[in-house]
């Protein structure tokens, strides 16, 4: 075994350790909220889904390139290539829109009371059951192509023209058909990334007229530490900037991929590791955002409900 190739092993076993081990924390944070709250949060759905679609997406696509790396390129049949990739993908997909729901659902949640998302915030609980089950019904017919065009090493068929994915290749059109069908499957992942800095935007934008207006009425008691809605700020953009960095790079990798017809052996594998890199580290971002903005919240329904405390503090 080569060194370069020794050394992607090691990377994608110690995102699958990684990814696996956080994605476990988090559900058990959420667990553990559940037992000591008493009750179910709407997010905790959400976010539900979204572990279910890391584990995916990690397991999918970090288990076959590990064996691949290792030298076993031919240890998967045609079905498990086309299985395996096609529940990466699915996963991969929710996992974005997962975070799309949640962004949104946080932005109304949030929102002023007197604001244009106050007749929402009754309602908005109601609509994330139907909004996790579109993103799983849209990602398995976008991504049904997949198994279509990608066979197995051990297939039987004979295909002139292929490119090799290392454990798996898949049929070589004409670059037009290629382009259109990269493009086809970025439309949701754009649309996603759009959602998202759109609501981290509208968050962030929230969280500092609050903070002003707490610090109008707090004159007395201005503190040099830092806010909670500051920190809140900083860890929706620390969570929406890795967010749009991972996924940006990982969907241009992968239209490169579709496109180039003899993908060589480091775009293979520096596109799986990329589109790995955001399941494997999002649950210690969310564990951070959740604290952050749950304690806001708190804080925020109490000045609201009280806040002639506020005035005389």
């Amino acid at each position: 075994m080569a060194n370069r190739d020794l050394a992607i092993a090691v990377i994608f076993l110690t995102q699958i350790v990684v990814g696996i081990l956080g994605n476990a924390s988090l559900l058990c944070h959420y667990i553990i909220l559940y037992f000591t709250e008493s009750r179910l949060r709407c997010t905790d759905l959400i976010l539900k889904h979204l572990i279910v679609a890391n584990f995916l997406a990690l397991f999918c696509k970090g288990v076959p390139q590990t064996m691949a790396a290792f030298g076993w390129t031919n240890f998967i049949s045609n079905f498990g290539c086309k299985f395996f990739i096609f529940l990466h993908r699915v996963g991969r997909g929710v996992s974005i829109g997962s975070i799309c729901v949640l962004s949104v659902f946080q932005v109304i949640t949030i929102s002023h009371r007197n604001s244009r998302w106050a007749e929402l915030k009754a309602k908005a609980p109601k609509y994330i059951v139907p909004s996790l089950f579109l993103c799983w019904i849209l990602q398995v017919v976008v991504n049904v192509i997949f198994p279509i065009f990608v066979t197995g090493k051990l297939s039987n068929k004979n295909i002139t023209h292929h490119k090799d994915f290392l454990y798996c290749s898949s049929v070589v059109h004409d670059k037009t058909s290629d382009s259109l069908y990269a493009a086809l499957l970025s439309v949701p992942d754009v649309f996603c990334l759009g959602f998202m800095l759109w609501a981290s935007s509208t968050m962030v934008f929230i969280l500092y007229r609050h903070k002003q207006r707490v610090q109008h009425l707090c004159r007395a008691h201005i503190s040099h530490r830092s806010s909670p809605e500051s920190r809140a700020t900083k860890t929706i953009l620390l969570l929406m900037s890795t967010f749009v960095y991972f996924y940006a790079l990982a969907s241009i990798l992968q239209i490169v991929l579709a496109v180039v017809n003899n993908p060589d052996w480091f775009l293979v594998n520096i596109t799986a590791i990329t589109t790995m890199c955001f399941p494997t580290v999002s649950p210690f971002l969310l564990m951070k955002s959740d604290s952050s903005v749950s304690r806001l919240c708190i804080a925020w329904k109490r000045n609201i409900k009280f806040p002639n405390l506020v005035r005389n503090t």
